[in-house]
């Protein structure tokens, strides 16, 4: 039985699995099928008249976590991820048996909901997971002030909500990406702790230099990979930032 809002034309389907508005705007979860696809179903989320993200293009979600649990190595750690989206940056790190916790803050509470009612296909792995902690609030301030009631050090910080450190989803993102900012989040970090942060394009050299004055060390990586929805291959990047005494 097709669901509300399912749309069946010429052997596939569109369904609509949500529709919330939200302080950002318009928020919709929907799911389709596509030929071109092993697995054929895809899930696409669109803020407004934007495509905010789709399951059939995370490799770069995933190598965020993966690239930076690479060179952290197999010590214990404790993580938080800024976003939740799919969840397939926070999927990719519970991967890791060393993850002690891992708290995910996520400003949108409907995309909270979506995992726990399994709505997504990453939601059922972060749901059965003790170790993972999904939290409603800004990170943003969290940044801050402390304000999401997790008010303690990570070793590591994985951030993906802005497009890039130049594209913000909203304007008041922007003052994260300066000096003060970022040595706001060294503050939250453990000493040798790494943040890595996701980029739809290669970030520019003014936000390198600012990164580097407030770490230790920083690293660009380019990860290329095939994009189903414009039939190429497509790249975007991971940086990678340490804390002073990482190695």
């Amino acid at each position: 039985m097709k669901g509300e809002g399912t749309q069946t034309f010429m052997g596939t389907f569109f369904e609509e699995l949500d529709y919330q508005k939200t302080a950002m705007g318009e928020l919709i979860l929907r799911r389709r099928r596509s030929l071109s696809l092993s697995d054929g179903l895809v899930y696409e989320v669109k803020l407004n008249d934007e495509m905010l993200m789709s399951s059939s293009v995370n490799a770069s979600e995933r190598a965020l976590s993966r690239m930076v649990f690479e060179a952290w190595g197999d010590r214990p750690c404790d993580v938080l991820v800024g976003g939740l989206g799919l969840g397939y940056t926070a999927a990719e790190a519970l991967c890791f048996d060393n993850v002690r916790s891992l708290v995910v803050i996520e400003m949108l509470a409907p995309v909270i909901e979506w995992h726990r009612r399994r709505l997504v296909p990453a939601a059922a792995g972060l749901m059965e997971d003790p170790r993972c902690s999904l939290v409603e609030g800004d990170f943003f301030e969290y940044v801050r002030r402390g304000s999401t009631g997790c008010d303690r050090r990570f070793d590591i910080i994985l951030l993906d909500i802005d497009h890039s450190p130049e594209s913000w989803l909203q304007e008041r993102h922007g003052d994260f990406y300066s000096r003060q900012g970022l040595s706001s989040l060294s503050a939250r970090m453990q000493p040798g702790g790494l943040f890595g942060l996701w980029s739809a394009s290669r970030p520019e050299a003014d936000f390198l230099g600012i990164l580097e004055g407030a770490f230790e060390s920083a690293r660009t990586h380019e990860v290329t990979f095939f994009n189903p929805h414009i039939g190429e291959m497509d790249s975007n990047w991971i940086i990678i930032a340490g804390c002073a005494g990482s190695t």
